[in-house]
């Protein structure tokens, strides 16, 4: 038999990559830390004698790595959360945007109205109304807001979990967390988002720019939800992860 023909076919690997490792190894290594701030694009390529074309592409695959994250106007940074770490990610229940937003959140901001029943709240509730309650959540990371979640359930549920509307505190705890607790299961869909700051949202999401919207059903009883949630993270922070088991 001709060995010959189970030999690698060997090929010359692209420079963006042969760039991207060595990255890759800095970061891992240590020699640039969580936090810390890459050197300029025209200083990398020029330390690693490539375009800016070349390291940018590399930048990109690292970025989709989730180890760097590009802030508009300010440069790369070194993510907190590397990859490969061990991190509960959307199979289990609990607020998604705990799980997909790696930045620290300082202070979570609540409003919230009531609303006449619509033809949208009538097609994601799934159920009788007579009136629905709808919250933002403003996630604010340092001085910025950082994220955003609305959120609607019907005025129905509101006495089913014996909530008190002219208590904060308590409302924001049953949806950040004890809504979660109650439930046996949620419906989570994912899409990309280009209009979250618009002129009637009290604050503009950091940045302004494109982010992921994360779209999610909440059920304590398997007929309707109790909940129905949008969460914005912003596409430069998300984190989006989904860990499988067969």
């Amino acid at each position: 038999m001709n060995n010959k023909l189970y030999e690698p076919t060997k090929s010359k690997q692209p420079l963006f990559v042969t760039i991207y490792d060595q990255l890759y190894k800095q970061i891992m290594d240590g020699t640039f830390p969580p936090d810390s701030r890459l050197p300029t694009e025209p200083e990398l390529a020029k330390v690693f004698g490539v375009s800016r074309m070349t390291l940018r592409q590399a930048l990109s695959l690292l970025q989709e790595d989730g180890l760097v994250k590009n802030i508009h106007g300010k440069g790369n940074f070194i993510t907190k959360v590397h990859h490969n770490e061990n991190k509960i990610g959307l199979e289990k229940l609990g607020n998604p945007l705990y799980k997909c937003f790696p930045e620290k959140v300082d202070d979570v901001e609540l409003s919230l109205r009531v609303e006449l029943v619509t033809d949208y709240a009538m097609q994601v509730l799934n159920r009788p109304l007579t009136a629905v309650v709808a919250v933002d959540r403003w996630y604010k990371s340092g001085n910025k807001v950082a994220a955003y979640a609305f959120t609607i359930m019907s005025i129905e549920a509101v006495s089913e979990l014996e909530l008190d509307l002219q208590n904060d505190k308590q409302l924001l705890e049953m949806l950040e967390t004890e809504v979660y607790e109650l439930a046996n299961s949620s419906t989570i869909e994912i899409k990309r988002s280009h209009s979250i700051n618009t002129p009637s949202l009290k604050y503009q999401i950091f940045d302004g720019g494109d982010c992921d919207l994360i779209l999610e059903s909440v059920y304590i009883s398997d007929k309707y939800p109790v909940v129905y949630n949008k969460f914005y993270i912003p596409t430069e922070f998300s984190q989006i992860r989904i860990n499988t088991k067969k």
